[in-house]
């Protein structure tokens, strides 16, 4: 059993006195079924699962009146077990095949009796097929492929490899040498492998790469099915059309999204629903242009400027159709290398929670990220070569005088280091950039005195 951090987030929820449903969301093949089976075995004496696409006939226990000792009755039925009150997980599975459940879930919370987790691949693109969200009955949690902390984990590195990692990073010291040079080789293989539970469990138990690569593919082909099964008609064409040609955009030399590459006469008014359909589905991560780098970033998104990355950079490679995997895993972070590692980081960024924009002016260059973490925006370049010290879009956006910026970092094959205000760490820190940690409580209270 893979080790996923989002274990800790369920057991935190388990334990709370009056808990939501607990709905998690993330692509499909990313493991959300598997964890929830393996913390309701570790956790609950009863489970219950029903997945809406195996389970024939499933959404008909939500059929008719949604009142809870309804739903229970047809539920109990249907699964011919006994439910016992207080020490019982109910997992509803897919669940974004049976839009009732979804509104039922208000009603089984309320009732408190049982415990419920609801998990779907394309919850996103489904939501206009539920009449009414449960409101302040769901907490809602993303999930996304294996991050390169699990992905060490998974191959055997040990916890107190890991603290020393993290000592260095919070510390600004330099990896020891040999742990560096061993961990620059391992974040190849992440590269390549990715961070889809399956894949990097036959990489971990094979090593070879060429069933790693054949499994990635049939991914990528059970994706295009979904496109085909759960788009709307209108849509399908244009969806497979970008899904297809994110591999090759990415490969341009500044990565940017060009419609008129796939439809001569694209227009975002026609493609927008499209692209929102590979970014709800999990599949794809798109990073806008924003106007100027400073705060608040969304206010100055340019949404008819971004790039369009893969959701999983493992499948990029595989999407890839010249062999890469080898170059890669030999060292030669030259070829193709720009934008592969803009798309591990942007996996990377956008698991650790953060929103993903990227700069651009004729004036000042192009600064690969632009992140806004808290109340400040940290500039992060991504370098592939040996010149990393070399960043002039940086360096023009650092001097310009009315912006205020947090950290300046670049992360690159060198090792820990700090000049001239700007921090450098080896790529395989960036599992470490996290968000500003905000107070668990906030207490404010005006003085009345002088009323």
């Amino acid at each position: 059993m893979l080790k996923r951090e989002i274990s800790e987030k369920l057991i935190s929820w388990k334990n709370q006195k009056k808990k939501k449903a607990l709905c998690i969301i993330g692509a499909r093949q990313i493991g959300k079924t598997t964890i929830i089976r393996e913390f309701a075995k570790e956790q609950y004496e009863h489970f219950v699962e029903i997945n809406f696409i195996l389970d024939k006939g499933a959404e008909k226990i939500f059929e008719g009146k949604l009142d809870a000792n309804t739903i229970i009755e047809n539920l109990t039925a249907f699964k011919m077990k006994e439910l016992e009150p207080g020490k019982t997980l109910i997992f509803l599975d897919e669940i974004q095949e049976c839009p009732n459940a979804r509104c039922a879930i208000k009603f089984l919370v309320e009732d408190g009796r049982f415990d419920y987790i609801e998990s779907g691949s394309l919850l996103g693109v489904r939501y206009k097929e539920v009449p009414s969200y449960a409101v302040g009955f769901e907490e809602i949690v993303y999930m996304y492929p294996m991050n390169f902390k699990e992905y060490l984990t998974a191959n055997g590195v040990q916890e107190s490899t890991l603290k020393t990692l993290q000592t260095c990073y919070e510390k600004h010291e330099a990896v020891p040498k040999v742990m560096h040079e061993t961990l620059l080789k391992l974040f190849a293989t992440y590269i390549v492998v990715g961070g889809m539970p399956d894949v990097v469990q036959t990489y971990v138990t094979t090593h070879d790469v060429g069933k790693v690569i054949q499994l990635q593919r049939s991914i990528l082909e059970l994706y295009r099915q979904d496109i085909s099964k759960y788009s709307e008609s209108t849509e399908k064409i244009k969806i497979k059309a970008i899904f297809d040609s994110i591999a090759s955009q990415l490969d341009d030399k500044n990565r940017r999204f060009f419609l008129n590459r796939i439809d001569e006469n694209g227009r975002m008014n026609r493609y927008g629903n499209a692209f929102l359909w590979l970014s709800d589905a999990g599949v794809a991560l798109p990073s806008y242009n924003v106007t100027e780098p400073q705060p608040p970033l969304q206010l100055n998104e340019k949404r008819n400027l971004f790039k369009l990355f893969m959701g999983d950079t493992g499948l990029l490679c595989a999407s890839c159709m010249e062999n890469i995997q080898f170059e890669l895993l030999q060292g030669n972070m030259e070829v193709n290398m720009g934008s592969i590692l803009e798309n591990v980081f942007a996996q990377i960024i956008k698991a650790n929670g953060f929103s993903l924009n990227y700069f651009e002016s004729k004036k000042y260059g192009e600064l690969d990220f632009v992140i806004q973490n808290g109340m400040k925006v940290d500039l992060l370049e991504i370098k592939s070569g040996n010149d990393y010290q070399k960043h002039s879009a940086l360096n023009k956006v650092s001097a310009v005088e009315n912006w205020d910026f947090g950290r300046k970092i670049v992360f690159c094959k060198g090792n820990v280091m700090e000049k001239e205000g700007i921090e450098y760490y080896p790529w395989y820190l960036s599992m470490f950039y996290q968000q500003e940690k905000e107070p668990e409580r906030f207490i404010y209270e005006v003085d009345l005195a002088g009323l």
